[in-house]
């Protein structure tokens, strides 16, 4: 087993922050085998603790939760923490893109049906990562949402996306 790339207090708070929407942490390989091989909807978020990751995806991913329909299964990897179970995640979508961090992925019956690498999240208001999310939970999912009731929702905090104005490049 690999060790961790950060000490576990250090990113218990970005951990706290979604699971407090729903989300199951996986952390082993074969808890990733378990979930991803099955059938019906499995979103995964590969966790992180970059600014990206708390500025736009977490929160992004908390609000696109309270839909009115959500997937059957919602889990998370850490990235460099539990890194079997990340490197497994990754296999399975290795086809739809290269391994990233934040990531997520939307698994329909075991198949990749909607893909958010890293490249597709920076320098994205959280509101429009939610939108996208939202699309692919409406196109593929029919689980009644939301994960938590909406006044548990409204009592969580999330961090701030950056206040940055460069331009995204490209």
């Amino acid at each position: 087993m690999q060790p961790p790339s950060y000490p576990p207090d250090m990113v218990q708070p970005f951990r706290d922050e979604m699971t407090a929407v729903g989300i199951r942490e996986l952390l082993t390989a074969e808890e990733v085998d378990r979930v991803v091989g099955g059938k019906g909807t499995v979103f995964c978020l590969v966790n992180s603790i970059c600014g990206c990751a708390g500025g736009t995806v977490r929160p992004a991913v908390a609000a696109a939760l309270q839909n009115k329909v959500i997937p059957d299964q919602i889990v998370s990897v850490f990235a460099g923490m539990e890194k079997e179970a990340t490197e497994r995640l990754r296999s399975y979508h290795k086809e739809a893109a290269a391994p990233s961090s934040p990531a997520m992925v939307l698994f329909k019956d075991g198949k990749v049906v909607a893909m958010f690498p890293r490249a597709s999240l920076e320098g994205r208001y959280p509101q429009d990562v939610e939108a996208a999310l939202v699309k692919a939970f409406d196109a593929h999912c029919t689980k009644a949402g939301p994960s938590i009731p909406s006044e548990q929702f409204a009592k969580l905090g999330h961090s701030q996306s950056c206040g940055s104005k460069i331009p995204r490049v490209g």
